[in-house]
């Protein structure tokens, strides 16, 4: 299991529409999960631990690809990114998308609309909380923080709110492009894409890991 707290890896129904758990898990999808959707699982790991330290605990972040190179070591550009943002790229091994990942996300953010729709595809009520990344950051930004419960509730509760609060929010704020919606794949390209494809993803990550945390990133 990769993440932050103390996961397990069976496949526990544990939906954020489901009964309460003591962990909410965060599922990060791409193609090959080499590239987007490692550095997106890193740094999502990274940021709240800068933010909570052991508070981020119940929180657990994975990732996953729809043609997943099982096995497969995160690709160097992709490592060196994680590097510059100082956050830990080691240990990680690609992995193929499985209904067990799905069943058990309570938040599940693609790198482009058609993940998104593969993901939904499977079934499993993944609907209302499947989201690309940076359609869910458009409807986070939108969602006034106290109306969520405080962190002292718990970071469980408040991430579960969030994600309801946003797919409340969905047809409503539109993507101005459909491109908008889209991170695109950096596999193959140089360490310079690499690094616009991470600032990218951080630029998209740091108003959804405030908004789960209620802790804004430190300057």
């Amino acid at each position: 299991m990769r993440g932050i707290g103390n996961g397990d890896s069976s496949a526990e129904e544990t939906t954020t529409f489901g009964f309460p758990r003591d962990t909410f898990r965060i599922l990060h999808v791409s193609t090959g999960n080499v590239c987007r959707s490692p550095i997106t699982e890193r740094l999502t790991r990274h940021f709240v631990t800068e933010r909570l330290g052991i508070l981020g605990g119940g929180l657990i972040v994975e990732s996953a690809g729809t043609w997943g190179h099982e096995g497969a070591p995160m690709e160097s550009n992709a490592e060196a990114v994680l590097a510059e943002f100082g956050a830990d790229a080691s240990g990680f091994t690609g992995r193929e998308l499985l209904d067990e990942h799905v069943i058990t996300a309570d938040l599940v953010l693609t790198a482009t609309r058609d993940h998104r729709a593969q993901v939904i595809s499977m079934g499993h009520s993944a609907g209302l909380r499947t989201f690309t990344l940076k359609e869910f950051t458009r409807l986070v930004r939108a969602i006034d923080p106290t109306t969520l419960p405080p962190l002292e509730d718990g970071l469980v509760a408040r991430a579960r709110a969030l994600v309801r609060a946003a797919a409340a929010l969905r047809g409503w704020l539109l993507a101005p492009t459909a491109e908008a919606d889209e991170v695109y794949d950096p596999y193959g390209a140089p360490l310079t894409f690499f690094r616009s494809i991470g600032d990218e993803i951080h630029e998209a990550l740091d108003p959804v890991v405030t908004a789960l945390t209620g802790v804004p990133a430190r300057m």
